[in-house]
């Protein structure tokens, strides 16, 4: 028996290195199984709840608004998915005296949600997906449904979610964390991920990329030809390697044309700080922006379910998918070479 425990011993310990070894030695380099598992069914049934008369517009702070939220939150939980172990639930309550301190729009509290897919091997290296799920209300008597300005983002952040949960349901989790961050306040500046921003739940040196998406459903009368694009906005504004990344991914596996007209910092519309990536660009996050361009829809009552090309979200969400699995899973961060 004496003989019998030295040996024991050794055996657990070489099964303890074999089981870190392997881990180690999981093949993330193909995403095409979890990218195919985006469908345009799967973003329509969600997107016709989000975008539904039901939520009123989602007005920040209303009770419209909170029931998306709670629908959101019920997909993560369906998913197996929960909040950060850092944080109390799903949600980051925004104040209404922060969300009022501005402008005075007499806002009611509201909430950011986040869900959480915590990283195999750099756990605590972060990075962010983004889409705001707030609109403008209710005017008139008419609801304002925001199917595209961000219900298009907000379903495409369910499907990337899902995706990686069952990537990592079959052994190819992502090797950092990553977080889903759904922004309230949006359309009254960016407030709830500037309140983020003063308030981060993970540090911002640990935060390596955030990848925002707002407005995919559709296109723009530049692109009558053609649904097959994305303007890619900001990925090179702090780091060529994010920037080498977007390209290579969308070479590999969704081949969209990628248009950078709103990249050009003289650009007057200034799209680069108007959606909630520029909350983390600004302390020096890697931040890329994706979007469809504006639409005569846009911020109004006919920005409906129906008008989405829901054969361009699947594939910019595949997109914004396969950025997200590359710079989650590369053996280093996208580095910062630019001011």
């Amino acid at each position: 028996m004496r003989n019998l425990i030295p040996i024991l011993a050794i055996a657990a310990a070489m099964t303890s290195c074999s089981s870190v070894k392997t881990q180690k030695q999981v093949d993330n380099s193909n995403p095409t199984k979890y990218l195919n598992s985006i469908t345009a069914s799967d973003l329509k049934t969600h997107l016709y709840i989000v975008a539904n008369d039901s939520m009123e517009g989602r007005e920040t702070g209303s009770e419209g608004q909170k029931k998306a939220g709670r629908y959101l939150i019920s997909q993560y939980t369906k998913n197996g998915i929960s909040f950060p172990k850092v944080a109390e639930s799903f949600y980051q309550k925004v104040p209404a005296a922060f969300l009022n301190r501005r402008k005075g729009d007499n806002l009611n509290d509201s909430e950011n949600i986040w869900a959480f897919i915590e990283g195999s091997e750099k756990p605590e290296e972060v990075v962010v997906v983004s889409a705001h799920y707030d609109h403008v209300g209710v005017k008139n008597g008419d609801v304002y449904n925001g199917a595209d300005d961000d219900g298009s983002g907000t379903v495409a952040l369910l499907e990337i979610a899902e995706a990686f949960a069952k990537a990592k349901k079959d052994g190819h989790g992502p090797k950092r964390s990553i977080l889903f961050f759904h922004a309230t306040g949006e359309e009254h500046g960016l407030l709830g991920s500037s309140y983020y921003s003063e308030n981060p739940l993970f540090a911002f040196e640990n935060t390596v990329t955030d990848i925002n998406i707002d407005m995919i459903g559709r296109r723009d009368a530049a692109h009558e030809a053609s649904n097959n694009y994305v303007y890619l906005i900001g990925a090179d504004r702090l780091s060529s390697d994010l920037d080498s990344i977007c390209t290579a991914v969308n070479e590999k596996y969704t081949k969209i044309d990628l248009d950078y007209k709103f990249n050009d910092k003289n650009d007057p519309n200034h799209f680069y700080e108007r959606s909630d990536h520029y909350n983390f660009a600004k302390h020096g996050i890697p931040s890329v922006f994706l979007f469809n361009g504006v639409h005569a829809d846009y911020h109004r009552k006919t920005d409906t379910v129906d008008k989405i090309e829901f054969d361009a979200l699947t594939k910019r969400t595949q997109l914004a998918f396969s950025i997200a699995w590359e710079v989650a899973n590369r053996e280093n961060r996208p580095v910062v070479d630019k001011k």
